[in-house]
C-alpha cells in the first residue's frame, strides 16, 4: 500500500499508541506512552491549542512542527519512538505532503520508513510557514495554483481544512471547502445537539451543519470530540441517526473519524452489572439459616425471582414452593394485579395449615398459585382470546393498537396465561399457518421451469443476493438455482430445495439485523437515506416475497404496527410508544406523556423545542390534557410519517408475485408468519409432516404408532438425535418453511422377518447420527417389523 500527496491512497493507517524520544540528537527524553479517552463535552480554554511556541525542556519536540504541545484532540497522539530516537504528532505525519508509506504496517512508523521521515524533515526545513514565518512547513495546499506551506498546528490556528480520508488532502484558508446553504434558508441561532449551547446558523469554520437534517447545527469542536469518542462505527447524526451521508460530509469538512470501536465499548467490565442476577430472599421471615443471600441450585434453598418484575426473590422453602417451575410473584406485583381485579386474593395461611418446612412454624408470605383463577368476565381473559374465539363468543375484537397501555402490559405477561388459553392460541396459530401454506402454494403456480442461477457468496450474502436479483435475466417467476461460490463443498450448482432454503435463511437473517429495520425483537422500518437513494427498501420487500413463494423462511420479526401499515395503510394505524426505537425520542415522549402538571409539561416542551419543531409537532398547550394529542402527533411522525418513502418502496417490493395482495386479503393468517417466529419442533409437528406408506404385509397402524413413539422419545431427549436432526436429514432444513416442502417427506415401513422394534429403534438412531452430515434426501425409508 502506497501513499501520495500527504496521506494513504487507500485508507488510513491502523491506530496505535506508542512511546519514544525526540528525533535527532539535540533533544532526548525517556519513553512516554499516551492514550486518549474520548469525551462529548467541550474542553476548557486551557486545553485548546497553545499559541506559546517556547521550547519546554520537560517535553520532546515534534520533528515536523517543532512544538511540544500534547493535545490529542488537536494534533493526534504525540508519539515517541525510543528505537528511532523520534517524536512526532500523529496528524503532522499523516498530513505531510512529501512522504509516502512505502513499508509494511510493522516497518518504521506505521509503514513510514525512518529514511523517508528524515528526508521529509530535511525537505520541510527549506520551506517557510506562511503563517508563523518559521522553517519546517511540511504541509502544502493541494490547489495547483496555491504555493502556501504551513505547519499542521499553524493550519489549525488559521482555520485550514485537513481531510482524513482517501489521499489526505490539505486546503489553505483561501481554497478550503465550505458548506453551501440555500438562499431561502432562515438565519438565526439554534442549539448544538451535542453540548446544548447556542450556535449561530452561519457557514463558518467553527460551525458545521448536518447534511441530513434541516435544523441540525454543531460546533466543530463538539463534533471532533464526539468522533474521537464514538469512532467510525458509532459516529452519526445525533438527530436522525444517519451514518453514511453524515460521515461523508464531516470527513470532507475536516473531522477526523478514527477507525476504532467506541470508547465506551473499550472500557473494561463496562457492562458487568448487566450480567448480575438478583439473588436475595425478600420474604418477611426468611427460613434459611445461612442468610437471605444464600442460593443453592436444585434444592429448597434455590432463589426464585419474581416472574413479573425480576427484582424480588424468595427461597423455594420460604414460600412453600415444591419445585422451581412454580410461578411466583412478589407482593408489589400481586398488589397491582389485585387492584386491577385480575388476581384472586387468598388469605395468608400459616405453615401449620399448609406445608411445614424444617419443622418450623411461622407466618409466611402467601405462595403464589401456579395458575390464578379468573372470573368468566375477566377483562384479561377477554384480551388473551384470539380474534376467532372472540367472534365465536359474539364479542367484538379489540385491536391491540386501541387498547390502553395497562391492558397491553397485561397481555405481555405470558407466564400468567392459563394452559388452556395458551393451547388454544397455539392451535389458532397452527391453523393460520396451514392457511398461509395453501395460499403460498397457489402463488407458486406462477413459477415456471425456466431456471435462473444466482451466484452467492455466503460471507457477503447481501451484496451477492442484490446483484443476483438485479441481473437482467432474473425473474421472480423463474425457478431459482443457487451456486455458493465461496464454499468448497458447494462449488457446484445445487438445485435442491435445501440449498435454496439455506440461501433464503441467510438472507432473512441479514435483513433482520440490517440498517433497514430498527427495534429489538419486533422491528419497524428505519430511515436510511442512502438505502432510499439506492432503492434498497424495494429490493428487501421483493426478496421477502420471493422467499415466501419459492420455499424460503418467513421474516418473523415484523412489529404489529409495521404489519398493519403494510396491510391496512399507514393512515389507519395508531402506533404505540413501544414502536419507538430511538432511546432519546422515547424518553422525550415519556416525559411529555407522564407530565403531572401544566408547568412541567410546558418545561419539557421548551427543552424539546428543536426536536418538536423539526418534527412539525409544535402546538399550543393550554391544558394538561393537550399532552395526549401531542404524544400522538410525535408517535405518528416518528414511526409512520418519517418513513413514508421507505414504507411505500417496501410495499411495492412486497407486491412481487402478488404476496402483498394476499396479505391484505388474509391479514390474520399472514400475521402468524410475519410477526411470529416458527414454533419449536415437536413430535406431533414432525409426525404430521410425513406421509406414511407401508408394504401390503405390514400393519400400517402398528408402524404409525412406532413412528410416533420414536418421535416422542426423541423429543423427550431419550435418543442421541434431535427432531432438528431428523428434519435436516430429510429436507436439508432446520425449520419448516411457511409454504411447506415439495415434495412432501414420506416414510415407508417394510416387512423384514426376525427384526424387533428395539433393533429398529437403534438402527434409526445410528443411521440419523452417522449420516447427519451427508446431503439431504427427498425420502427417508425406515426398515422395521
Amino acid at each position: 500500500m502506497s501513499v501520495s500527496a500527504g496521506g494513504w491512497a487507500s485508507g488510513r493507517p491502523p491506530e496505535c499508541v506508542v512511546g519514544g524520544a525526540a528525533f535527532g540528537t539535540v533533544f532526548w527524553q525517556r519513553s512516554f506512552v499516551y492514550s486518549y479517552s474520548g469525551s462529548l463535552t467541550r474542553q476548557p480554554e486551557e486545553l485548546r491549542m497553545s499559541k506559546n511556541n517556547n521550547v519546554d525542556i520537560q517535553s520532546p519536540l515534534c520533528v515536523l512542527c517543532g512544538r511540544t504541545d500534547d493535545c490529542p484532540e488537536k494534533y493526534g497522539e504525540k508519539r515517541t519512538y525510543v528505537e528511532y530516537n523520534l517524536t512526532v504528532h500523529y496528524y503532522c505525519l499523516l498530513m505531510s505532503s512529501g512522504i509516502w508509506q512505502r513499508g509494511e504496517e510493522d516497518e518504521g512508523v506505521d509503514g513510514f520508513l525512518i529514511t523517508d521521515i528524515r528526508k521529509e524533515v530535511n525537505r520541510a526545513a527549506k520551506l517557510k510557514c506562511n503563517i508563523c514565518k518559521k522553517k519546517g512547513a511540511s504541509i502544502g495546499c493541494v490547489d495547483p495554483k496555491c504555493k502556501r506551506s504551513y505547519h499542521f498546528p499553524c493550519g489549525i490556528q488559521r482555520e485550514c481544512i485537513f481531510q482524513f480520508m482517501e489521499d489526505f488532502r490539505s486546503y489553505c484558508w483561501e481554497h478550503k471547502p465550505v458548506q453551501k446553504l440555500p438562499d431561502k434558508e432562515s438565519r438565526g441561532t439554534s442549539q448544538c445537539t451535542i453540548c446544548l449551547d447556542l450556535v449561530e446558523q452561519l457557514p463558518m469554520y467553527t460551525v458545521l451543519k448536518s447534511p441530513c437534517c434541516k435544523n441540525a447545527w454543531f460546533h466543530r469542536e463538539c463534533l471532533q470530540y464526539q468522533a474521537l469518542s464514538a469512532g467510525i462505527f458509532f459516529f452519526r447524526c445525533t438527530v436522525c441517526n444517519n451514518k453514511d451521508k453524515f460521515q461523508k460530509e464531516m470527513l470532507r469538512m475536516g473531522i477526523h473519524i478514527p477507525e476504532k470501536d467506541a470508547s465506551w465499548e473499550l472500557e473494561e467490565n463496562a457492562y458487568q452489572d448487566l450480567l448480575q442476577c438478583y439473588q436475595h430472599c425478600d420474604i418477611k421471615r426468611c427460613l434459611c439459616k445461612k442468610g437471605r443471600d444464600y442460593n443453592e441450585p436444585d434444592s429448597k434453598w434455590e432463589i426464585k425471582r419474581c416472574q413479573c418484575c425480576g427484582s424480588r426473590g424468595t427461597h423455594l422453602a420460604c414460600s412453600s414452593m415444591k419445585s422451581w417451575e412454580q410461578n411466583w410473584e412478589c407482593v408489589e406485583c400481586r398488589s397491582i394485579f389485585a387492584k386491577s381485579g385480575n388476581y384472586s386474593k387468598q388469605k395468608k395461611r400459616s405453615l401449620a395449615t399448609s406445608e411445614k418446612t424444617d419443622g418450623t412454624t411461622c407466618l409466611l408470605e402467601e405462595p403464589c398459585p401456579k395458575c390464578p383463577r379468573q372470573s368468566p368476565g375477566s377483562q384479561r381473559n377477554f384480551l388473551l382470546q384470539s380474534p376467532k374465539i372472540m367472534c365465536q363468543n359474539n364479542l367484538s375484537p379489540c385491536s391491540h393498537l386501541e387498547l390502553p397501555a395497562s391492558n397491553r402490559v397485561t397481555m405481555s405477561l405470558s407466564p400468567l396465561m392459563s394452559n388452556r388459553n395458551w393451547s388454544l392460541r397455539k392451535k389458532h396459530l397452527r391453523k393460520q399457518r396451514r392457511d398461509v401454506s395453501n395460499i403460498l402454494k397457489e402463488l407458486k403456480l406462477q413459477v415456471n421451469a425456466k431456471a435462473t442461477r444466482l451466484n452467492i457468496n455466503a460471507e457477503n450474502i447481501w451484496n451477492s443476493a442484490l446483484k443476483g436479483f438485479r441481473q437482467r435475466n432474473f425473474s421472480p417467476t423463474n425457478t431459482i438455482e443457487i451456486k455458493f461460490t465461496n464454499c468448497k463443498n458447494r462449488s457446484k450448482t445445487d438445485t435442491s430445495a435445501a440449498s435454496k432454503h439455506h440461501f433464503f435463511q441467510l438472507l432473512m437473517l441479514h435483513l433482520q439485523n440490517s440498517s433497514l429495520f430498527e427495534g429489538s425483537s419486533a422491528k419497524n422500518l428505519s430511515l436510511d437515506f442512502q438505502a432510499v437513494k439506492e432503492n434498497l427498501y424495494f429490493e428487501a420487500g421483493k426478496m421477502i416475497a420471493v422467499s415466501l413463494v419459492h420455499g424460503g423462511p418467513s421474516p418473523g420479526f415484523f412489529s404489529k404496527t409495521l404489519f398493519n401499515c403494510l396491510v391496512y395503510g399507514p393512515e389507519n394505524v395508531k402506533p404505540a410508544l413501544e414502536d419507538v426505537a430511538d432511546v432519546d425520542v422515547a424518553q422525550t415522549i415519556k416525559m411529555i406523556k407522564y407530565a403531572n402538571s401544566l408547568s412541567s409539561l410546558q418545561s419539557t416542551i421548551h427543552n424539546s423545542y428543536e426536536f418538536l419543531a423539526a418534527a412539525g409537532c409544535l402546538r399550543p398547550i393550554t391544558a394538561l390534557c393537550d399532552k395526549n394529542m401531542l404524544v400522538n402527533d410525535i408517535l405518528i411522525h416518528h414511526v409512520i410519517k418519517r418513513i413514508t418513502s421507505p414504507l411505500e418502496s417496501f410495499r411495492q417490493g412486497l407486491k412481487t408475485l402478488g404476496v402483498l395482495e394476499k396479505m391484505q386479503m388474509h391479514p390474520d393468517a399472514f400475521s402468524s408468519i410475519f410477526c411470529h417466529k416458527p414454533e419449536r419442533l415437536s413430535a406431533e409437528t414432525i409426525c404430521d409432516l410425513f406421509t406414511i406408506h407401508s408394504s401390503s404385509d405390514v400393519n400400517k397402524v402398528e408402524g404409525a404408532d412406532f413412528w410416533m413413539g420414536y418421535l416422542q422419545d426423541v423429543e423427550s431427549g431419550e435418543s442421541v438425535v434431535t427432531l432438528e436432526d431428523i428434519l435436516l436429514f430429510v429436507t436439508g432444513s432446520f425449520s419448516i418453511p411457511p409454504i411447506g416442502f415439495d415434495p412432501e417427506p414420506t416414510i415407508k415401513f417394510l416387512h423384514i422377518r426376525n427384526v424387533c422394534l428395539q433393533i429398529a429403534t437403534v438402527f434409526l438412531d445410528s443411521m440419523l447420527s452417522a449420516f447427519s452430515h451427508f446431503s439431504p434426501k427427498d425420502m427417508l425409508k425406515v426398515v422395521i417389523l
